[in-house]
């Protein structure tokens, strides 16, 4: 168990805590600001969510061997002030009557930029910070406080955006980057400076995350596992939606209630996730929550109106976040485990990169299939497909 005395984390999950509370309270609000203050139409909007992610994966490439060469606290503390500075610009636009499509797609990207940079140094920070038993607890902890903010975040941005106005959530988020940004610094203690600390980045440089995992035989099996598995549940997010509020008439409130409530099967499966390892060991946890998590979301192709479709999304979900939640700290913790200390943060960078990736491209591929072969029927394609992740990524 991480000591309670461990002041260093303490103020490292604080930071987390709080820009994780911010990014759920602030979940969609470029969607409804694009469509509510900007009038643009469903194929901006899809554009915006889409590009956002690919050019940000793109853009995050070289960060990776960068961050390795300097100070992980340093680092997070400079992408929680870029992301306050590119967030807080949407409302001081929108007060003075500048904002634009444009600006939300740059603050987008440099978004989801800073975003992966921050989760890599974190992730190599968190390496050095604690010894290899502790970092599952760690990890378990971070994976329940997301769960628990994606439960309250949402209900309470739209509670904020119907009282105050569409940019509110996105202050707020801006905001709560700042707060990390003090949180991080007040970790104090020192670091060292990195071995690895080259004043000019070579070409080779930028690949040598992905050639770490693509030469660890179980990280590649797990890597590519989580790469698809994430891209097609995440491309079905928009015809889901499409399907429950628009063909089956789902009240919004309703839309919020099944995907909000089944969260809290993140909040149990990252409390078990410990127990489950320290009983039946690591590699037998990642094996039987990777085969558990694949199996549910095929039947959400089939879900009705009413009450009876309410209640099997709820079902469906629930499953499927409690065996991710258990899933992904015991695949964080082990991908910690097998890098070595001075390669974490390129790494942990080419995987951000390929899953936002995958996520981007398979998003929009999933939505001209839609267009092809009908909402169920893509829904229930990319369901098959994730079973099939179900075969590989065993360590």
């Amino acid at each position: 168990m991480i000591p309670v005395v461990d002041r260093r984390f303490r103020w490292l999950w604080a930071a987390y805590a709080v820009s994780t509370y911010g990014t759920w309270l602030g979940f969609g609000a470029f969607s409804l600001i694009a469509v509510l203050v900007l009038e643009v139409g469903p194929a901006q909007v899809s554009v915006l969510s889409a590009v956002g992610l690919a050019v940000g994966a793109v853009v995050a490439v070289p960060l990776g061997p960068w961050v390795e060469g300097r100070r992980k606290r340093q680092v997070m503390v400079a992408m929680d002030l870029i992301r306050f500075a590119a967030l807080v610009s949407v409302p001081v636009a929108f007060v003075f009557g500048w904002l634009s499509f444009g600006q939300l797609l740059v603050v987008s990207v440099i978004a989801a930029a800073a975003k992966i940079a921050f989760n890599a140094a974190s992730g190599a920070f968190l390496k050095t910070l604690l010894p290899r038993e502790d970092l599952l607890v760690a990890n378990s902890r971070l994976e329940s406080t997301m769960w628990s903010a994606s439960v309250v975040g949402p209900p309470l941005g739209g509670l904020a955006i119907g009282v105050f106005g569409p940019v509110v959530t996105v202050l707020a988020d801006a905001v709560s980057y700042l707060v990390s940004a003090s949180f991080v610094r007040a970790i104090g203690g020192d670091e060292p400076r990195p071995a690895r600390n080259e004043a000019r980045l070579r070409p080779a440089d930028l690949v040598e995350g992905w050639r770490d995992i693509l030469a660890h035989r179980p990280l590649r099996r797990l890597f590519l596992n989580v790469v698809f598995f994430n891209g097609l549940l995440m491309a079905t997010e928009p015809l889901l939606a499409v399907l429950l509020l628009d063909r089956l008439g789902f009240a919004a409130w309703q839309y919020g209630l099944v995907f909000a409530l089944p969260c809290v099967g993140g909040l149990i499966g990252a409390r078990l996730a410990r127990r489950l390892v320290a009983r039946y060991g690591q590699r037998a946890v990642l094996r039987a929550a990777g085969a558990l998590r694949v199996c549910w979301p095929f039947w959400l192709a089939f879900v009705q109106s009413g009450l009876p479709g309410i209640v099997l999304v709820i079902v469906i979900q629930f499953g499927l976040v409690t065996c991710c939640a258990v899933f992904n700290p015991v695949v964080a913790t082990y991908r910690l485990e097998q890098i070595a200390p001075d390669r974490v943060a390129r790494t942990l960078t080419a995987w951000s990169v390929s899953t936002s990736g995958s996520i981007a491209v398979l998003t929009a591929l999933w939505g001209l299939l839609a267009a092809v072969i009908g909402l169920r029927e893509a829904i229930a394609a990319a369901g098959v497909l994730i079973l099939l992740t179900g075969l590989s990524g065993k360590p």
